[in-house]
Parts: C-alpha cells; sequence; structure tokens
C-alpha cells in the first residue's frame, strides 16, 4: 500500500467509523490495533443499544446524539453495501414503562421537549403499553414512553462491517504495531484516556466495566428495546435479546462476569416477563472508556501537530459514531473544525 493519508489507532467503534469515512472520501487509510481483531474491546460487546438521552435540558451532547442518530440510517446502509456485511443496524424505536402517575406527568413533559429538538425527525409519545404484544415489560400504569429516535445494531457485526467497508475503499488493517503515516487519529479507549491524562498531568477519564448477557429470544423483526429500571432489553435479529448493562466504577477483573450480571438478568426476567424461561446463551464484561467530561473527547491533541483524538465513546459510542466519524474526517482531511465546544481535549484541561 502506498503511504497512508490517514493512520487511526484503534479499531473500536470510534476508529473503524473514522477510518471508514476517511476512505469513503478517498484518503488512504491505515487502521492499527494491537490485539488481533477489531472490537477486541468494549466495542466487542453484545448489547447495541443506540437511543437518544431524554429530551429535556438540551445541550451540545444531547444534540451531537441527536444528530449522529438520524443519520445512522444511511451511513450503516453505505457501511453494508460497501463492504458487503452486515451491521445489523435497524431503527425499532424504544418502550419505556411508566410506573406511577409522576412518571407519566414527567414524560408529558419530555414529549414537549422532543417536540422543540427533534425537529419533526422522531416521535416521543405516551401510548397504551397494550398497544405491543409479547416482547414488552410491566408498567404500574398500564402506560409507556414510545419513541421512535432509537435504533439498534449488533456491535460485533458493525464492526466487522466496517473494516469490511474501508477495505473496500483501499484501506489497510495492520493488527500489532506500525508506524504513524500522514495524519494519525488516536481512538485507542481507555489506554488512551491513560496517556492523556499522563501527558497532561491531569484526570481526564478512565475505564468503566460493563457486564451484560445475550439470551435466546425471538422477538417481533420490528418490536421496540426496551428500556426499563435502568437496564436494556435489545431484540436482535438474530433470534436474542441483550440484557445490559452493569456501570462499575471500582472492578478487580475487567473480563469476568460474576453476581451483579446474575442479578441484572433477573431483574430483566421481572421486568419482561416473556424473557422468563429464556435461556442465557453467552455472557460478557468489558471495560468502556469514559472521558472525564462525559462527553466524547475529539480534536486535535494538543502540542503534537498532526495528531487528533477520538475517544471517550462509554455507552453510546456506536450511537455517536456516524457524527464523530464526520466531525473528524472534517477536521483531519479538510481542516474544518466542526467540534461542539466541550467535546474538545482543550476543553478538558
Amino acid at each position: 500500500m502506498a503511504m497512508a493519508d490517514v493512520t487511526v489507532r484503534g479499531g473500536g467503534a470510534f476508529g473503524l467509523a473514522c477510518a471508514w469515512e476517511c476512505a469513503r472520501r478517498g484518503a488512504k487509510v491505515r487502521l492499527v490495533e494491537r490485539a488481533q481483531r477489531v472490537g477486541s474491546g468494549a466495542s466487542g460487546g453484545l448489547e447495541g443499544a443506540l437511543s437518544p438521552h431524554v429530551p429535556e435540558n438540551w445541550n451540545p451532547k444531547k444534540q451531537f446524539q441527536f444528530e449522529s442518530l438520524v443519520m445512522a440510517e444511511p451511513f450503516w446502509a453505505a457501511v453494508n453495501a460497501t463492504g458487503g456485511g452486515d451491521a445489523g443496524y435497524a431503527r425499532i424505536g424504544r418502550i419505556m414503562p411508566l410506573q406511577d402517575d409522576a412518571a407519566v406527568a414527567r414524560a408529558a413533559e419530555r414529549a414537549q421537549g422532543a417536540a422543540r429538538h427533534w425537529q419533526g425527525k422522531a416521535q416521543w409519545r405516551i401510548a397504551k403499553a397494550a398497544e405491543f404484544e409479547g416482547f414488552v415489560p410491566r408498567s404500574g400504569t398500564g402506560f409507556v414512553v414510545h419513541e421512535t429516535l432509537s435504533a439498534r445494531a449488533n456491535p460485533r457485526g458493525a464492526g466487522a462491517a466496517l473494516a469490511a467497508a474501508y477495505a473496500a475503499k483501499g484501506g489497510e488493517t495492520v493488527f500489532g504495531d506500525a508506524p504513524d503515516e500522514g495524519a494519525v487519529i488516536w481512538a485507542t479507549g481507555v489506554a488512551g484516556l491513560s496517556d492523556l491524562s499522563a501527558a497532561f498531568g491531569r484526570d481526564l477519564g478512565g475505564g468503566v466495566k460493563g457486564q451484560c448477557a445475550s439470551l435466546a429470544y425471538s422477538a417481533d423483526h420490528d418490536a421496540p428495546l426496551i428500556y426499563a429500571e435502568g437496564m436494556y432489553l435489545v431484540p436482535h435479529a438474530n433470534g436474542t435479546v441483550v440484557v445490559g448493562a452493569t456501570s462499575e466504577r471500582s472492578f478487580d477483573a475487567p473480563d469476568t462476569t460474576d453476581e451483579q450480571l446474575e442479578e441484572l438478568i433477573a431483574r430483566a426476567r421481572e421486568a419482561c416477563p416473556t424473557l422468563a424461561d429464556a435461556p442465557v446463551l453467552e455472557r460478557w464484561a468489558g471495560v468502556r472508556p469514559r472521558a472525564a467530561s462525559r462527553a466524547p473527547m475529539l480534536g486535535a491533541w494538543p502540542g503534537r501537530a498532526g495528531h487528533y483524538v477520538a475517544n471517550g465513546g462509554f455507552k453510546i459510542g456506536f450511537g455517536v459514531a456516524p457524527k464523530v466519524a464526520e466531525v473528524m474526517a472534517n477536521l483531519v482531511l479538510e481542516g474544518r473544525d466542526d467540534i461542539p465546544d466541550g467535546f474538545r481535549v482543550e476543553d478538558c484541561l
């Protein structure tokens, strides 16, 4: 391969998406992944819930996430078409049970926020739980929120689809190490946050462990994902529902499951009775990169000309990956800075 225009370090959601977007625009791309496969860290999990934050107290992070979720369908369609893979993407929406009258009142207020901020591109409404059959959570009031912005993707399938797509555009993947060539995008997850913290002498983020499980249950093809009791229940096209995830700031083993996941599975069965007898197919644990600002950390690496950062996806990595890829390609290839205030590395220093 000719000398790369862009070296992307890290084969997680952000790195893969940036590699695809740069290659799609005609750049010669080399992605370097220290492990022996892409998606070896948090991006190789099971869950794949792509959902917005609630439409209230609107801020740049919520706007960024909204824009990414809106652009996700054509983004993943192009990825699949180019590389021949299947990201498992579908915009199926989400339902959330309303357990008491106070929750119904809050949901009605949030519907007004969605009307203001979602630009008519998605709906947030209060509906009767009886409108949905089979894969439905318990609701104390008989009502749920139904919003149409949420989607799902299969993280492992999405990672493989992105890798195939940029390869089809002439991109290269190197496992292990390789020299930097051209501009360098550091999308190295938890290790990258540690490197940034060391470089600038302050805590810029770290890892938060998550555990999830895949259950054998085939929901209707258009069944919405569920958010109930602080957990996601995500129906996938492969006949599974993924239950996730824990959020552990303190942990001893980064990649093993324990009783916290068993409690999560039990809560999921209680919240959604149709899962009561669904067998567990796989248990997974991994550590997700959480920036100290809680927003994705994007943009130029201060003091390192030609080096850039794309990190801090945490729980929304695949959900914001399309927009992250767009703004990083704009910056690296065109010198155009569209990154929101509060997301840049220097904003965190």
